[in-house]
């Protein structure tokens, strides 16, 4: 039997775009031979290297290449799109991938984006917060409207399947409650400092390594943590919830001293996220805790994070994420992109 041609277009290809471009290459073979897929790029759009848009396909080996030399994908092009809007019109992918930087305010462009996917029955898929916090209800309605399909596993947690757990396997289940640390990079931050490194020592060390931007305020202000926290309760709470609703307080009161002190005591401090029922809404908190040995929550270190569930049918259910890379993130848009294909 022939293998379905699935056409993909990349809006954003920084390390998860790639990563993910990667990982089809070298499951093309697995994506032929088990689900009968044969996956070609029609169009990678970015806001550094320029837009490439081809319906008869390019390819993937030459766009990274072209990528790693710091050229323009231009070069690859065989269609004149000078937007975004004119790289999704001409590409006709039937699966749109989004990794563009997030929005914590009003989740654009990546929600106008994800939206004219959807139009031209694409199914949409992202790693972005912003869209599923600000524009869930509208981009669900419209992805069964065009009989496709809008998810977004990667946004939480790098591609732990949190959204598909409750999805698919926890019918019925009604969520009380999430505990956890959900950002990656104050663990790490916070972790440094245990060891010896100033704030601001931490902060550049994570910098290095590439897990904050060039402007850290968004993980070190607590906005990340809200905005995935905000998220899991849109989602999985039925509670849409904005990040400025969240409380939020970030690390910045905290120094070397502080952090050592605790340790010291047998507790480590931690940015912890939580959301909670309260009659018919839902509140949330995003603050610095300092958790004991007893908890789960004491032991994740580093860029690990952690998430507890609350339900009625299960209890406590805790899903640990250890060392996560862009990696992982390109694996939870792979696995929706299978799911998007095979329902």
């Amino acid at each position: 039997m022939e293998p379905q041609r699935v056409r993909v277009a990349f809006v954003g290809f920084g390390n998860v775009g790639q990563a993910l471009a990667r990982l089809f290459l070298r499951k093309s073979d697995e994506l032929r031979q088990q689900y009968n897929l044969q996956v070609e790029v029609s169009g990678i759009a970015t806001g550094r290297h320029g837009i490439a848009c081809d319906p008869n396909g390019i390819d993937l080996t030459d766009a990274l290449q072209v990528i790693q030399s710091d050229q323009a994908l231009d070069l690859l092009s065989k269609r004149n799109c000078g937007t975004i809007e004119d790289c999704l019109a001409t590409c006709q992918a039937d699966v749109l991938f989004e990794s563009i930087p997030v929005n914590y305010q009003d989740g654009q462009p990546a929600l106008d984006i994800l939206r004219q996917a959807l139009s031209l029955r694409m199914h949409a898929i992202t790693a972005n917060k912003g869209p599923v916090v600000h524009g869930y209800a509208e981009l669900s309605r419209l992805a069964r409207e065009n009989g496709r399909h809008f998810l977004f596993e990667s946004t939480v947690m790098d591609g732990t399947p949190i959204f598909s757990l409750f999805r698919h396997c926890l019918p019925a289940a009604d969520l009380r409650g999430i505990n956890g640390i959900l950002n990656s990079t104050t663990n790490y931050v916070l972790t440094r400092m245990e060891q010896g490194d100033s704030f601001e020592g931490a902060v550049k060390a994570a910098q290095q390594i590439g897990i904050t931007e060039t402007d850290p305020s968004g993980d070190i202000d607590g906005w990340d943590a809200a905005i995935k926290l905000a998220a899991l309760a849109t989602v999985l709470m039925d509670f849409p919830l904005k990040p400025h609703q969240v409380e939020r307080y970030g690390i910045r009161s905290l120094d070397e001293t502080k952090v050592q002190a605790a340790l010291k005591q047998g507790k480590r401090w931690k940015l912890v996220c939580r959301a909670w029922r309260e009659d018919s809404r839902v509140r949330a908190k995003v603050a610095p805790e300092m958790v004991t040995a007893d908890s789960p929550m004491y032991n994740v270190n580093g860029t690990s994070s952690i998430a507890q569930f609350d339900t009625d049918t299960l209890g406590l259910l805790t899903i640990i994420e250890q060392d996560p890379s862009p990696d992982t993130t390109a694996y939870g848009l792979f696995a929706d992109f299978i799911r998007a294909i095979q329902a």
